[in-house]
C-alpha cells in the first residue's frame, strides 16, 4: 500500500490551506443545496397505508408519534428473507438512541420501514439489539409507491427518479431485475394531513450512516477500489457499505 508523501510542516500547511478553500466552497454549496431542498414543494399523501408495528396496526400518521416531521429509512428486507440486507444492517448498527433523541428535540421522528412481516422484523431487531422503531409495510403498496421495491408487475419501475428504460440503458445489469432497494423519505404533518417532501436513493442516502463521513476525513479514505489515489489501501474493497471487511 502507498501512503501520502512526507513533506515539511510548512509545505503541509500550504497544501492544507489550499484544500481548506475548496472545503469552504463545498460547505457553501452544501448549504445552498440544503436551502433548495427546503424550498421544494410537497405532495399530499392521500393513500391510507396500513403498516404494522410491534404493538399492532399503524397508519403513516401514527409513525410521526405526534411530531411535525417524519424520516423513514427504507430498510431492504424482502418477505422471503430471514435476515435483513447486510449493508442496511451496517447502517442500522450506527443508529443511536442519542441521535433519535436529538431529532425529537427538533420535532422530528425517525423510523425504519421494511416489507418483511413484523414477526421477522422483530426477530431480527432483537437479534441485533436495536431499539429504534421498525414497522412492516407487508401487504401494502407503500414500498412500491416510494420506489424502494421494484416490480414491474405491481408498479412501473423507477429508481432514483430514473425510469426502467434509462436504468437499463445506463447499466445492463438492471435488465429483468426486481426486488428491494435502499432509500430515505421525509414527510411533514400539517394537523392530520401528511405530505411527502423529499426522498433520496442510492449514494444519496449514504450520509444517514456515520462511518463514511469519518473515513472520508482520513488519509486512506474508504479503502474501496473506486477511490483515488489508487493503492492507498492494503485491500481494495468493493463499494458495498456492509463493512464486512
Amino acid at each position: 500500500m502507498t501512503v501520502p508523501p512526507v513533506v515539511s510542516a510548512e509545505e503541509w500547511r500550504a497544501a492544507r490551506l489550499a484544500l481548506l478553500r475548496e472545503e469552504k466552497a463545498l460547505t457553501r454549496v452544501r448549504d445552498a443545496i440544503s436551502s433548495r431542498r427546503r424550498e421544494l414543494p410537497m405532495v399530499r399523501v392521500d393513500q391510507a397505508y396500513e403498516l404494522t408495528g410491534p404493538d399492532g396496526p399503524a397508519s403513516l400518521l401514527d409513525l410521526f408519534d405526534g411530531r411535525r416531521q417524519l424520516i423513514v429509512s427504507h430498510f431492504m428486507f424482502d418477505p422471503e428473507w430471514e435476515e435483513g440486507c447486510p449493508s442496511c444492517t451496517a447502517g442500522a448498527d450506527e443508529m443511536s438512541d442519542g441521535l433519535r433523541e436529538h431529532l425529537a428535540v427538533r420535532d422530528t421522528t425517525l423510523v425504519y420501514v421494511s416489507r418483511a412481516p413484523i414477526e421477522k422484523i422483530e426477530a431480527y431487531r432483537q437479534q441485533r439489539g436495536w431499539t429504534f422503531p421498525w414497522f412492516s409495510s407487508f401487504g401494502s403498496t407503500f414500498n412500491y409507491d416510494f420506489h424502494v421495491t421494484l416490480d414491474e408487475s405491481v408498479a412501473p419501475v423507477e429508481y432514483n427518479y430514473r425510469p426502467y428504460a434509462e436504468l437499463v440503458a445506463d447499466d445492463p445489469a438492471w435488465e429483468g431485475w426486481s426486488g428491494e432497494q435502499p432509500g430515505m423519505s421525509c414527510y411533514l404533518r400539517v394537523d392530520d394531513d401528511v405530505f411527502h417532501t423529499y426522498s433520496s436513493y442510492g449514494r444519496g442516502a449514504e450520509w444517514t450512516g456515520g462511518s463514511y463521513a469519518f473515513l472520508d476525513l482520513t488519509a486512506l479514505g474508504r479503502q474501496e477500489e473506486w477511490e483515488l489515489p489508487k493503492g492507498r489501501a492494503d485491500q481494495a474493497r468493493g463499494a458495498s457499505p456492509d463493512f464486512a471487511s
